[in-house]
Formats: structure tokens, C-alpha cells, sequence
């Protein structure tokens, strides 16, 4: 999955036990009512990060994660959280068009096309 927006917040990386880190980031989604989405990047994904700033158009491939819990009174919860593995800027120059010369007639040293009709053939297949 995939979730483009705009960069709200970058928070610190925060070293949660002595071999698992993560960080975060705020996404405000650009569509008529814009959502504020946490995504969350851990272990080495933390470092993807590093060259990104607020305010910064990106385009985040996620996987959503859903763990079970049960409290000490045996009552059992649902979590749910974003992680993100890639990031990319989103480009916000058109695409180049085409050149007159890469839009015109195919090369001419390309042999003829024949339709069934002209092969003498009675099927359709084309070999």
C-alpha cells in the first residue's frame, strides 16, 4: 500500500529497548478532508528518514500491522499500527512530453503487418 501527503512532523528517533528503535512521522493526506497519518519506521527503515524535512511532498509504501493483547484482568485488545519501508519525494515538475520525432510513424525497418485476410488463413491466430 501506498499513502502520499505532505510531511507535518518528523519526530526523533527513539531507541526503545536496547535493540529495537523507531521514528516517526506525521502524513497530512492532500484530498478534500485531509487525514493525519503516523507512520512509524523501525530498525534500519529509521535511517530512510534522515533526508527529509517538513513540509515535504512523499510517497510512503506501508504495511499495516495489527497485534492482539491481553490485560492482566484477561480482557484481550487490538493494536494497529503503520510501518513504513520506503519513502520517495513526490515530483512536482509534468512529465516531460514526448519529442515530434519520438511521436511520429513507426521505422520503417519494420516488416509490413498481415491481417488473417491476407495470409490465405481461415483462423485468426497470428503464427
Amino acid at each position: 500500500m501506498e499513502v502520499t501527503g505532505r510531511i507535518k512532523e518528523l519526530y526523533p528517533e527513539k531507541q526503545v529497548t536496547a535493540s529495537f528503535r523507531k521514528k516517526e512521522c506525521v502524513i497530512t493526506t492532500q484530498e478534500q478532508y485531509p487525514q493525519h497519518i503516523l507512520i512509524e519506521f523501525v530498525q534500519d527503515k529509521c535511517d530512510l528518514l534522515n533526508n527529509f524535512q517538513e513540509g515535504q511532498d512523499v510517497k510512503i509504501s506501508i504495511n499495516l500491522r495489527g497485534r492482539e493483547w491481553t490485560a492482566p484482568d484477561g480482557q484481550v485488545k487490538y493494536f494497529n499500527s503503520i510501518h513504513g519501508w520506503r519513502i520517495e519525494p513526490m515530483q512536482s515538475e509534468a512529465p516531460q512530453q514526448p519529442s515530434h520525432a519520438e511521436t511520429s510513424a513507426p521505422p520503417s525497418n519494420l516488416p509490413p503487418l498481415e491481417s488473417s485476410a491476407d495470409s490465405g488463413s481461415d483462423d485468426d491466430l497470428p503464427f
